[in-house]
């Protein structure tokens, strides 16, 4: 009597551990990333769908792929918050047109660069306000996003001699230009052009700070770091680059 128990047992332990290590197979790798969506064209909500897209957003799904993920989830979040996310392990990877300075370099490892900027001083049309050298900042109400290397370059080489305003979003200084409560904001090339396009304010003067954006992980996780690397290096020299940039930049090149 006891063998006729025994099969079907023996079976139905068998069906079980399938189903568990097919459950286990099946199992979606996802990457999350954090960024900042306020950063037109690199990433920004479609004002139709509320969608975060952008340029940096493609970028990170195409890499995504390459190294095997199944999935991407995005996180939006303050600029500032993007560092200690990827310290707290929050976020798998940060991307939203993150300059790589020595000081962020302490704090979490940078892929190779895929972007260069300067930074630009936006101003309304008719304004009326000429810059030409950093002194001609001297005296304004300036607006800066929190944690931005914009905010560095003005606390560095302006100060006291203005008035420094930082917001935690572009979106939300632009809204303050717009409305005069500030004169200018000071904001990366890319961005500034973009901003342009899309409202009543122009480019008063570059600063060329010669800026470099890389993807961030968090500090010692170099198998990760290297194979995005692989797949940067891969996607910038392919079709799919020309791509994004003509879509997001109208150029094919940067």
């Amino acid at each position: 009597m006891r063998y006729r128990f025994l099969v079907p047992m023996f079976i139905v332990a068998v069906l079980v551990l399938t189903g568990v290590l097919g459950c286990v197979q099946k199992q979606e790798m996802v990457l999350v990333v954090g960024t900042s969506a306020d950063f037109p064209p690199f990433e920004y909500k479609d004002p139709q769908t509320g969608e975060i897209v952008g340029f940096d957003i493609e970028l990170i799904k195409l890499i995504a792929k390459k190294i095997g993920y199944d999935k991407v989830e995005i996180k939006d979040m303050d600029f500032d918050s993007l560092i200690p996310a990827l310290d707290a392990g929050q976020i798998d990877v940060a991307i939203a047109g993150i300059t790589i300075t020595d000081k962020r370099k302490q704090q979490v490892d940078f892929s190779i660069p895929y972007w260069s900027a300067d930074q630009a001083v936006v101003i309304r049309k008719g304004s009326g306000i000429t810059i030409n050298d950093v002194k001609d900042l001297y005296g304004l109400n300036i607006g800066v996003q929190s944690g931005t290397t914009g905010a560095i370059y003005v606390e560095e080489h302006v100060g006291e001699n203005a008035t420094i305003k930082e917001y935690p979003t572009y979106i939300e200084a632009l809204q303050a230009l717009i409305t005069g409560q500030i004169d200018a904001i000071v904001v990366d090339t890319p961005v500034a052009q973009r901003f342009t396009q899309q409202y009543d304010v122009e480019i008063a003067h570059v600063f060329e700070t010669g800026e470099q954006y890389g993807i961030a992980v968090k500090k010692g996780n170099t198998d990760l770091l290297n194979k995005i690397n692989d797949a940067l290096q891969q996607i910038m020299n392919s079709e799919d680059w020309n791509k994004l940039i003509e879509k997001y930049f109208g150029s094919s090149s940067s």
